[in-house]
């Protein structure tokens, strides 16, 4: 029995995206769809998404992103995989908290039938499917992760996950194909379907059980080799490398597997042996001010002060820290601060709150800065009133260390780059809906845009969804 448990944090949920994937010579296209665009929803909603839950080369993959990140419309995203054969259509979560792909199987009796996101909800039968395979604790997957001593010989390789929010999947592992359709040309994609190991999830409960937001899986993308990104890098198919551009002015962006060439971007390193992509923060100033850091703040000796997440919405702060920021904000305007539903800092104002309040700076390892602008920072409650995004966290590591956890609210508006195989992360201020330039095994470079493929939003049983798309384009080096 695989048991991971991630009640420590908050369940870290990355971009969520509706994919179809489409893979080159090549490229993938992945249909994007917003959890709760339109939706009619409280600010509360915000922290309990935040709260439940982070040679031959695919080398580059463009998934130009639909939707935004911002915090008034709760910038989550599910995608649409293939699996089995012949493939059937998952929609599943992206997340980058934890690392194993799976879906609901059959048979479940407590798994979700229905969602209110407008979308089919459906459970993977391994007896429909010709390339089915059972995953036996003898595989090498299952050593991958700890294993109980139930787990023998002719055992199946099961699993018990755990989130933040206590809910709970678990099942046992499958190996059959995920598919993916192959860019074999300009605009022309071709089937291609590659082996990877997933859990066959047969019991769910909590928030995975519940039809406001039910989809039929996630899919792990964090670090360790079980998740589909180092399963795909091992069998020569990907690098470890994957980028995403998320547009909060426009809506829309870009996610990236593979190496980009322009806008360069500088790196800091990720902390070794971490779940989560851990980096050490050096310093915050506020227009040049600084603000001391926490000494509660993980060292670098320890699990790394600062996780960055693109799926949790908010960033959070140690309370200390998240005091004199924003009375280092405020400073000069002299707002009347009031708390909108004991969460959200809030206050009324009618100029241009760019212009009005300062840019805050994170300083990194080896200078590397984050800068956030009012504009990502603050959102509109409504015309005369914003809200902060900053939140008082209360994280910590197991031996009581403070952790800031850093979301959208800091990442949009920014190619961010997750580097696997060089274990560093890194970022640059960019225009997420115009187009960074990707290059393949044989360094010839591509530029790729960003893309919405279904601008309009449609009305499904009574609910506003916003369909968004996105174009992975990845790109084998060619051998003779």
């Amino acid at each position: 029995m695989v048991t991971m448990d991630l009640t420590r944090i908050p369940r870290i949920v990355a971009v969520v995206f509706m994919v179809v994937i489409q893979v080159v010579s090549g490229n993938f296209v992945f249909n994007v769809t917003h959890k709760f665009a339109g939706k009619e929803k409280e600010l509360s909603e915000l922290k309990s998404h935040d709260s439940f839950r982070q040679a031959r080369m695919l080398a580059n993959i463009d998934l130009p992103l639909g939707g935004d990140s911002r915090a008034d419309s709760i910038g989550l995203y599910f995608t649409k995989i293939k699996l089995g054969s012949p493939p059937k259509e998952y929609y599943v979560q992206v997340d980058t908290g934890s690392d194993i792909l799976w879906v609901n199987c059959a048979p479940c009796p407590k798994c979700p039938v229905k969602t209110d996101l407008g979308i089919p909800l459906s459970l993977y039968d391994s007896k429909a499917s010709s390339t089915s395979k059972n995953v036996g604790c003898q595989d090498a997957f299952c050593s991958f992760i700890m294993q109980s001593e139930t787990c023998g010989a002719k055992k199946p390789c099961s699993y018990h996950v755990v989130y933040g929010d206590g809910s709970t999947s678990d099942g046992d592992f499958v190996k059959d194909n995920i598919t993916l359709d192959q860019v074999t040309g300009n605009l022309r994609t071709a089937p291609l379907a590659q082996e990877v190991v997933f859990g066959c999830g047969k019991n769910q409960s909590g928030q995975l059980g519940q039809t406001d937001s039910a989809v039929d899986g996630i899919m792990g993308f964090g670090q360790s080799n079980t998740s589909v990104i180092s399963q795909l890098a091992a069998g020569g198919s990907v690098k470890r490398i994957f980028s995403h551009c998320l547009d909060n002015m426009n809506g829309g962006g870009i996610f990236a597997i593979g190496e980009v060439e322009s806008p360069v971007v500088k790196t800091t390193p990720l902390v070794p042996n971490q779940v989560h992509y851990n980096v050490i923060l050096k310093g915050l100033d506020v227009d040049g001010e600084p603000i001391d850091l926490p000494p509660s703040l993980a060292s670098t000796n320890g699990d790394g002060g600062t996780i960055i997440d693109s799926g949790t919405t908010l960033a959070y702060l140690p309370q200390n820290l998240y005091n004199s920021l924003i009375e280092k904000i405020t400073a000069k305007q002299q707002v009347k601060l009031h708390m909108v539903q004991e969460t959200f800092a809030c206050f009324s104002f009618t100029s241009n709150t760019d212009k009005a309040f300062p840019v805050v700076n994170l300083h990194f390892e080896d200078s590397l800065k984050l800068s956030v602008y009012p504009h990502d920072y603050l959102f509109s409650l409504r015309e005369d009133m914003y809200c902060f995004g900053w939140q008082s966290g209360g994280m910590t590591t197991q031996d009581g260390a403070d952790v800031i956890l850093l979301g959208d609210l800091v990442l949009s508006n920014k190619l961010v780059v997750y580097d696997l195989e060089n274990e560093v992360i890194g970022w640059a201020d960019h225009n997420c809906s115009s187009s960074i330039k990707v290059k393949d095994g044989s360094g010839a470079a591509y530029s790729l845009g960003a893309h919405n493929l279904i601008s309009a939003s449609s009305v499904i049983n009574g609910t506003l969804v916003t369909l968004l798309s996105m174009l992975i384009w990845v790109f084998h080096s060619f051998t003779s």
